[in-house]
């Protein structure tokens, strides 16, 4: 019963790659989603509306279309793919690396929205105040606006890692299917589906997967509900 359950070498080397191309995605856009997220947020300038459409079209976009856009410009033979490895003998396509830009296309947008949501809902008038008081911009930003919206920005680090760990479309597109380079959970399961006897192997990567999600959304509610009972003891 226990050989049956217990996944093999293969199976656990998707899983480590899905979840270290999942960490480095998260860590990846990070930084860029929290600052687009507060752009869109708080900030007016022309073309607001096209910079908005743009982040979130891969939302709606079918996923071989941004991962084919990336095969186009990252691959060897593509404009960008050509100069980094001419320069720095970087090759994306096809690598691990590869899929964590693929995954971060992705996930991006899910980040964004969550920490522009956060940020408008944190009220302007406190970030003023603090301003009345002679705090900069940078001050304001980090000590008001970015504690206020924490719950939201937790949020969309942990959508991005979950967005990653199910990314198939783009990074089977640009980095292909390759076992133990780009194979992750989601390429291993279509894989095992596709020939004989992988009903089993199929069917333990899914449980794995589902035991994946289900622990980033009980970590994500479990952070968002410490940090807004900080907040909360902290305002009153």
């Amino acid at each position: 019963m226990w050989s049956t359950l217990q996944p093999t070498p293969e199976e656990l080397t998707a899983l480590w790659l899905s979840l270290k191309i999942g960490l480095w995605c998260t860590a990846l856009i990070a930084v860029p989603g929290i600052m687009t997220g507060w752009l869109l947020a708080r900030v007016r300038f022309p073309g607001k509306a096209l910079v908005d459409g743009l982040v979130h079209l891969p939302l709606v976009l079918p996923p071989v279309v941004p991962g084919y856009l990336l095969l186009l410009l990252l691959g060897r033979n593509g404009p960008i793919g050509r100069w980094l490895f001419d320069t720095w003998g970087v090759t994306l396509a096809f690598t691990w690396q590869g899929a964590v830009v693929a995954s971060a296309i992705m996930a991006f947008p899910l980040m964004v929205r969550a920490v522009r949501l956060a940020v408008a809902l944190v009220e302007p008038r406190l970030e003023d105040a603090a301003r009345t008081l002679g705090a900069g911009p940078l001050r304001v930003w980090l000590t008001i606006t970015v504690p206020l919206a924490l719950p939201g920005i937790l949020t969309g680090l942990v959508l991005a890692f979950a967005r990653s760990l199910g990314e198939f479309g783009a990074t089977v597109t640009f980095v292909g299917n390759v076992a133990g380079e780009t194979r992750t959970l989601p390429l291993a399961i279509y894989t095992y589906t596709q020939i004989p006897g992988g009903d089993g192997p199929a069917l333990r990567l899914v449980v794995l997967s589902i035991l994946l999600a289900l622990a980033a959304l009980w970590a994500s509610e479990l952070g968002a509900r410490r940090v807004e009972r900080r907040l909360g003891h902290q305002q009153s």
